[in-house]
């Protein structure tokens, strides 16, 4: 069974609404804005997942991890925005990536409504990252990112309120927030292991 069959039935095997992580309604910004974002699992006998690290000029998220993505262009769906994001911030080749499918949307506290959008790449893609919106890419082990043991559960003052968040930490890396609920959460909907 090729990694994309395996994805494929993990995800028709999970309930279709399971208890998903992600801000209260009533801690969700008033404006929510579409978004999508590539995650991209790498094609190998211990598949990956490619991440990248924001510049730290960067006016939101400066220096944080993150997968290629951004806001939903007009006319886009989640798809062609995630794989046009990818292509612009790493140069991943739209061709190149298999879409297995669309995540449930995760809500942040900033405003946006994020779908994650499922995809198998081949391993060792020459990916280069954007010079002005990309710092570094690396590839992250799957089997590490979804483990629950690696997910540990964090708070801090965000606008005068306690947020809850994730955090995964992998070779000295430092995942947090959105897109580490956004693993948390896959992890749930795949019941990875």
């Amino acid at each position: 069974m090729t990694l994309a069959e395996r994805l494929r039935g993990a995800l028709a095997a999970s309930p279709r609404d399971p208890p998903l992580e992600g801000d209260l309604p009533e801690q969700r910004a008033e404006a929510e804005i579409d978004a999508a974002v590539l995650v991209a699992i790498t094609d190998r006998p211990k598949p990956g997942i490619i991440l990248t690290v924001r510049r730290e000029h960067l006016r939101t998220h400066a220096g944080q991890v993150a997968f290629p993505g951004g806001r939903i262009d007009p006319g886009e769906d989640a798809v062609a925005a995630a794989l046009r994001e990818a292509h612009e911030e790493i140069l991943l080749d739209a061709e190149a990536a298999e879409v297995i499918g669309v995540i449930e949307p995760y809500w942040t506290v900033t405003g946006y409504v994020v779908t994650p959008v499922l995809a198998v790449v081949p391993p060792d893609l020459a990916l280069e990252p954007h010079e002005h919106e990309v710092a570094d890419l690396f590839e992250a082990p799957l089997d590490f990112l979804l483990d629950p043991a690696n997910q540990r559960r964090a708070s801090a003052l965000f606008g005068g309120r306690t947020r809850h968040y994730y955090e995964i930490i992998w070779d000295d890396r430092r995942i947090w927030g959105a897109t580490a609920a956004m693993l948390v959460n896959l992890s749930r909907r795949l019941q990875w292991r």
